[in-house]
């Protein structure tokens, strides 16, 4: 049994805090003066910086100090929050993970030059750069204490007795409480058991704290923040002559030094106190309810998830062959068993099906921070639009889409979206929109990026392409295909290279990128008005159901997604059609394939032919096929790189005999349908 890297769930956690202060930050850049932005954004500071320090990450720890301490004044009224001031910190954000996953890397004055930007934007003094790890322990934000008047607090609280085990130090909180201000500790240690009956790892300690401070209450709540929900806690204001009586020895030495008896925390030595605000109650079986907590979301690697999908993909086959082997028998107690089996492993790969997807918000969220920066570079105003975030996809789908969508969305803002002044001229709004969004549709997901920009000009297209030798000056081409040609390797309409675009390569890549996904990339442009680029993607690249058709000799799938009805064909009717390759369905012509002859097979076909009538969108094309076998739970393996250049098939499988049954790509199917189509209304 494998254990978990220490470093290495840091590091998850650290990711997942930098992820949210980032949406905070995005958040408030439209809502400067949301306090609870504000709120949350220093509590995932302080997360981090207190996180890192546990670990190690000392570096991290003092550089994130200083964007805490910024937010800090920000929320006591100290300075207002400001659109510099996020800039600054999303830009200190992009160093702490560098920091986080590159600790002992030369990261050169990079962190002097960010902290140099915070400063400028909040606007008054700010600690020096850290030389050293130290710089941690920098008192917060205990400025112009001569100005304030001190008050005094007295503090008890105890944690649960598994609290070190899960990593919580009680130290740490002291540390902090002493950085406030004025401060002694008093140990109680009446409730540790004898000797016999101690458990090394338990906590039976409780604190009695004095602290003389500038600071107010919530400075108190804010070191206590991550732990309220676990442990035991009363804060009292108390007055001057109590504190003296209360505090008369501040004790700063080693922990072991601030065990006294327990009478000396005896409520005696308090002769008054005036509550405020008591914070949390107690709460019953602090313990078990955090482990309740724990239990409701268990992390697991994504390797895992990916091996255990090879599993299920195996066992389906095996069920497969099972399931034919049962079928050519008389016995009635195998066929019991088959069935069941296939009941079993049918919801056991719905089960894990549903492991795989994710919503594709997570994928979204990523590209605030992108038009937020692209905003801020070429000086547009842009409004980012999500439409669809629960739709969920295959995580591997997901992981595979970034690259392209940030390619899609950069070229959108580029090209699409004009400058303020040009949008108000031609009497739009001044800030664009760029909509991302996503719908199922079928087996597959839709994802579109649309933009209410000028569209695209199909002249300079035309013009490029013409130059660049992928078209005959002249050759006529369809609207579709002359938008499709933005995709060609090397093409670019930009004036000029920038840091944007204009090199050519990052349709090339989207392009490249869909097809290696079995998907598929349609274009809508109006001149004045906009562009949408939709991706059609499949939900799954690991197993789907599939109908199983014979040509020939040969098996094939049909995503059973795809497959909208099936038609029998009659060998007179299949002589009828010769030359035109049409049937009529329901008052409308729809164009069919004889996948024997695509396939050249030489075999004659069978005298009661079918047509399975399949679609993408609103386009659709009939297969015409000797034999429907039925359905099939059909587990996608990859093709070889000798057969990447074969649009008809998309993948393989095997079949329960052992045998191979190819995977025809539905889309380039249709696509070839309705180019012959054109090609015969053209002719006719």
């Amino acid at each position: 049994m494998s254990t978990l890297d220490p470093v290495a769930v840091f590091r998850t956690e650290a990711a997942e805090c930098l992820e949210a202060i980032e949406a905070g930050l995005l958040d408030l850049t439209h809502q400067l003066h949301n306090k609870d932005l504000v709120d949350a954004v220093f509590r995932g500071l302080h997360t981090l910086k207190g996180s890192g320090a546990m670990f190690g990450f000392e570096a991290l720890a003092a550089f994130t100090h200083h964007c805490e301490t910024a937010f800090d004044r920000v929320r006591k009224g100290e300075v207002a929050a400001t659109s510099e001031l996020v800039a600054a910190v999303l830009a200190a954000q992009d160093h702490m993970r560098a920091l986080v996953d590159q600790p002992d890397a030369d990261h050169g004055d990079i962190g002097h030059k960010l902290l140099a930007q915070l400063q400028a934007a909040v606007g008054g003094k700010e600690a020096a750069p850290a030389a050293a790890p130290a710089a941690v322990s920098v008192p917060a934000a205990v400025r112009d204490a001569a100005a304030k008047k001190k008050n005094s607090w007295r503090i008890r609280f105890s944690l649960p007795a598994n609290s070190m085990a899960n990593g919580t130090n009680p130290l740490g909180l002291l540390d902090e409480l002493r950085d406030l201000g004025e401060c002694t500790v008093r140990a109680n240690t009446s409730a540790i058991p004898p000797l016999d009956a101690l458990a090394p790892t338990e906590l039976h300690i409780s604190w009695d704290v004095t602290l003389t401070s500038e600071q107010d209450r919530s400075a108190i709540d804010d070191v206590f923040i991550f732990v309220l929900d676990d442990m035991e806690l009363s804060v009292e204001e108390i007055s001057g002559q109590a504190a003296a009586t209360a505090a008369p020895v501040e004790e700063k030495a080693a922990p072991a030094s601030v065990a006294v008896s327990a009478a000396a925390v005896s409520p005696t030595t308090v002769p008054e106190f005036r509550p405020v605000e008591a914070v949390p109650a107690k709460r019953e079986a602090p313990a078990a309810v955090s482990q309740a907590k724990a239990a409701e979301n268990v992390r697991v690697p994504a390797e895992r998830l990916d091996e255990l999908m090879d599993r299920v993909g195996e066992l389906v086959i095996a069920q497969s062959r099972l399931s034919q082997l049962a079928s050519a028998s008389t016995d009635i107690a195998l066929r019991s068993v088959s069935e069941e089996i296939e009941r079993l492993s049918g919801e056991l790969r719905d089960t894990m099906m549903v492991l795989r997807m994710v919503p594709v918000a997570t994928l979204f969220s990523r590209f605030r921070r992108l038009v937020h920066d692209l905003a801020r570079e070429t000086g547009k105003v842009i409004e980012l639009v999500t439409e669809g975030e629960s739709t969920e996809v295959d995580k591997t789908v997901i992981e595979r889409l970034a690259d392209p969508l940030v390619h899609l969305v950069r070229n959108s803002i580029d090209h699409g979206l004009e400058t303020p002044a040009d949008r108000l001229a031609s009497g739009k709004t001044e800030a664009g929109t760029v909509t991302l969004s996503a719908r199922q549709a079928g087996g597959e997901v839709i994802i579109s990026i649309k933009d209410d920009g000028r569209g695209i000009n199909r002249e300079r297209v035309r013009a490029k392409a013409e130059s660049s030798g992928l078209i005959q000056p002249g050759q006529p081409l369809s609207d579709s295909e002359l938008l499709q040609l933005i995709f060609a390797p090397g093409f670019s309409t930009a004036a000029a290279i920038t840091n944007l675009s204009g090199r050519g390569v990052g349709m090339d890549v989207v392009k490249k990128t869909v097809e290696a996904l079995r998907g598929a990339i349609d274009i809508v442009s109006v001149p004045g008005q906009g562009s949408e680029v939709s991706l059609r993607i499949p939900l799954t690249l690991a197993i789907i159901d599939g109908l199983l058709v014979r040509v020939g000799s040969g098996r094939y799938v049909i995503p059973l997604s795809a497959v909208e009805e099936c038609l029998e064909l009659s060998l007179e009717e299949d002589l009828r059609s010769r030359g035109r390759s049409f049937i009529s369905l329901r008052d409308s012509l729809v164009p069919f394939l004889r996948l024997r002859d695509l396939f050249r097979t030489g075999t004659k076909p069978d005298v009661h032919q079918k047509v399975v009538v399949i679609s993408t969108g609103t386009e659709r094309v009939g297969l015409v096929v000797d034999q429907i076998i039925g359905d099939h739970q059909t587990v996608i393996k990859s093709m070889s790189k000798l057969h990447n250049n074969v649009a008809t098939f998309s993948g393989a499988t095997i079949l329960g005999d052992g045998s191979v049954a190819l995977i025809l790509d539905v889309g380039h199917l249709v696509a070839a349908g309705q180019q012959q189509e054109a090609q015969l209304r053209v002719a006719g």
